[in-house]
């Protein structure tokens, strides 16, 4: 399986409030990067916050060896041929460590950044991009005029495609027109914190509808991880965050995620109701799973709760149900992690291996380019 921790603002102890949070800074997510790459994930989430992604990417990639970076991109923010170029520089300098998290937003998000578009339409919009950014990648020259990109003689100058691999794209989305882009563009199809009996329902969901376009998918799942050596220690764990949950912030956090127009948060809102009970298991989903986090945060809400052999046996109920990647945080982020590497990794078959990127100089793409001009005439 594949395990990823999460790369992103804010952190610390219970960070929705400003005495459990810490400052997240440079110097910090060197911390991160290096802590990860060490303690043997196979990558880490670089998630939209308060941070660029991309920038944050570049700077940490010198600071490890192996990590892959899962750097998150908002489809018609940038021109997809700039898309195009960004990725290609990113995977050739990581040699080949790179994959592209599409993120879709919501409406609130995106208008933001001046993109007023229906929820629906948005993923129209998604699939006309993506298709310009799979042809760009396999070194086509483009000239298009779309109902929402119109390019001339787009073409990337790297080799991208053909010296490294192009970067494999994550997707996650819940409605109907998103888990259509999903099965027609994307590597891996991601959903947010459900239970292992509603992934595989929508695994199934994906699967079939990947079908119509004779593809295959990967699967991944969001979660939080709160592990402890006993079940008991851990849900003591619990029951200390659930104690920092105040009125003020869960109200906040309801404000902010109850005008989404995201279904997947919709799904996450509809496990708490944004309603904090007296009993904390109250909120147990199912076994081990605690929708409590959801309260206070955005975004999956969800965290497995117990021992390492209780976090274990939890993974492999969601990877019987289809679920071969697992992107997980706790908090704070750096200690969590090395808890998690410690307790938990040794008893799971994690891939840990770089990608190994075919390498080509530049006058073995220039014999290639002249082959290819003599075989058509």
């Amino acid at each position: 399986m594949n395990v990823l921790w999460y790369m992103c603002a804010p952190d610390g102890p219970y960070p929705w409030t400003p005495e459990g949070s810490r400052p997240v800074d440079y110097s910090y997510f060197q911390q991160l990067a290096k802590a990860y790459d060490r303690l043997g994930f196979t990558g880490a989430l670089f998630a939209t916050g308060a941070h660029d992604v991309w920038v944050l990417a570049a700077a940490l990639l010198s600071e490890t060896e192996r990590l892959r970076f899962l750097v998150a991109i908002h489809p018609g923010l940038i021109a997809p041929t700039l898309l195009g170029k960004m990725s290609a520089t990113l995977q050739e300098f990581s040699r080949g460590r790179l994959m592209l998290n599409i993120v879709s937003g919501d409406a609130k998000m995106l208008g933001a950044y001046g993109m007023k578009m229906p929820h629906n339409e948005r993923y129209a919009m998604a699939d006309e991009y993506l298709t310009l950014f799979h042809r760009l990648m396999a070194g086509e020259s483009i000239t298009y005029e779309g109902k929402y990109f119109s390019v001339e003689g787009a073409k990337l100058a790297l080799p991208a495609g053909v010296s490294i691999p192009p970067p494999p794209l994550w997707f996650g989305g819940s409605s109907a027109p998103a888990i259509d882009v999903a099965a027609k563009h994307v590597d891996t199809y991601l959903s947010w914190g459900e239970t292992p009996e509603q992934i595989k329902l929508k695994v199934e969901e994906v699967k079939e509808r990947a079908k119509h376009y004779g593809r295959e998918l990967n699967y991944g799942i969001r979660l939080y991880v709160i592990v402890r050596d006993t079940d008991a220690e851990a849900w003591d764990a619990a029951n200390w965050l659930y104690d920092r949950m105040d009125e003020k912030a869960i109200a906040a956090n309801q404000l902010f995620v109850g005008k989404s127009d995201s279904v997947g948060q919709q799904r996450m809102t509809q496990m708490h109701g944004g309603v904090k009970p007296a009993n904390p298991r109250d909120l147990e989903v199912a076994p081990n799973l605690w929708a409590g986090i959801g309260l206070v945060r955005p975004g999956p809400g969800t965290a497995i709760v117990g021992s390492p052999d209780t976090v274990v046996k939890t993974l492999e109920a969601y990877q019987a149900a289809g679920v071969e990647t697992f992107i997980l945080s706790g908090m704070p982020l750096l200690e969590e992690a090395y808890r998690f590497a410690e307790k938990v990794l040794p008893k799971l078959p994690v891939n840990r291996d770089a990608p190994s990127a075919k390498q080509f100089t530049w006058s073995t793409l220039f014999d290639r380019d002249l082959n290819a001009k003599a075989a058509v005439g």
